[in-house]
């Protein structure tokens, strides 16, 4: 979230460490018009590299593609069925008692 404080370099921090976890992030934009919202997405994109996605209101979504999290994960070995003897089920008598 910017506050009144407006883009400081905490805030810009904190969207880094966002955007290094996440790839896609909306940021909450506070008590400023919608023309220096704009400005405000600009300039986060100029500064941590991230494409704008979307502005709706209040709302700014920002990506940035991380390679790390692209990585595919080692391949788990498949799990090994045990065969189980099934029992030969004897026949159930219905309601009314017969088979």
């Amino acid at each position: 979230m910017i506050g009144q404080s407006g883009l400081s370099p905490g805030v810009l921090v904190e969207i880094e460490r966002a955007l290094k976890s996440h790839e896609l992030i909306k940021i909450r934009v506070a008590g400023v018009a919608r023309d220096e919202r704009r400005v405000m997405l600009d300039a986060v994109c100029r500064a941590t590299g991230a494409e704008p996605v979307q502005h709706i209101g209040k709302i700014l979504v920002v990506h940035r593609e991380n390679p790390e999290l692209r990585k595919p994960a080692a391949a788990a070995p498949k799990p090994v069925r045990a065969r189980v003897a099934v029992k030969a089920r004897r026949a159930r008598p219905t309601r009314s008692g017969r088979r």
